[in-house]
């Protein structure tokens, strides 16, 4: 099974290139998608994010990408950022109004607000430590996929995402029958791979891109 899973890895980033994931409005980028408003995708750069503030950039549009397409989570970042908010001290700074307008179009955004005052004051209580995944999934509305997208693309932590992209194209390939848990998928591939972040970041930002192409005419991102 590891060299079908490695194997099949090759096969997509040969047919897709390296994708450049997690996007960040921080960083100049070197591509976009369609449904992107800036360029804002770093391929090749697994240096990134390379500050605080773009470690907390990544969190926050995890918790914003729950059931909304990334065109809309993009959107309320940008209105984070021109009022001085996508950094931990400025977020906390919002009153309520003004935190649930700037994230108005990631919609759900009275839940949501919720969720990253909770996430806002327990990064300001890290001063810069790597969360663990109990700690996350301890927070209220964080759950493994949110929990993992944080670890692996803000803390630099190698785990496996699942997202509902992963279990289409495995679904389609025959490798699982579309019942399994969340934790079964994510150990099938923590078990036969191995632990390199460059590989588990791209793997993951390769099943969205294959997806989008043969799976699905939705894209979420």
């Amino acid at each position: 099974m590891m060299n079908t899973l490695l194997a099949f890895y090759h096969q997509l980033l040969a047919r897709y290139g390296p994708q450049g994931w997690w996007p960040l409005l921080s960083h100049p980028g070197a591509s976009s998608t369609p449904n992107s408003i800036r360029g804002i995708y770093h391929p090749g750069h697994y240096d990134l994010p390379s500050t605080r503030e773009q470690r907390f950039e990544i969190c926050i549009g995890a918790i914003l990408t729950q059931n909304t397409a990334w065109r809309s989570v993009e959107k309320a970042l940008i209105n984070l950022l021109q009022i001085k908010a996508l950094h931990p001290e400025g977020l906390d700074a919002l009153n309520e109004t003004q935190l649930k307008e700037a994230i108005r179009p990631s919609g759900y955004f009275n839940q949501k607000a919720i969720k990253i005052r909770s996430f806002t004051a327990f990064f300001l209580a890290l001063e810069e430590r790597t969360p663990s995944r109990e700690e996350l999934l301890a927070l209220w509305g964080i759950g493994p996929e949110t929990a993992d997208s944080m670890l692996l693309y803000a803390f630099k932590v190698p785990t496996f995402v699942v997202d509902a992209y992963t279990r289409r194209v495995l679904s389609s390939t025959g490798w699982i029958s579309g019942t399994e848990s969340y934790d079964s998928i994510k150990n099938l591939f923590e078990k036969q791979l191995p632990h390199d972040l460059a590989l588990f970041q791209e793997y993951h930002a390769l099943f969205v891109e294959h997806a989008k192409q043969e799976c699905t005419s939705h894209d979420r991102r």
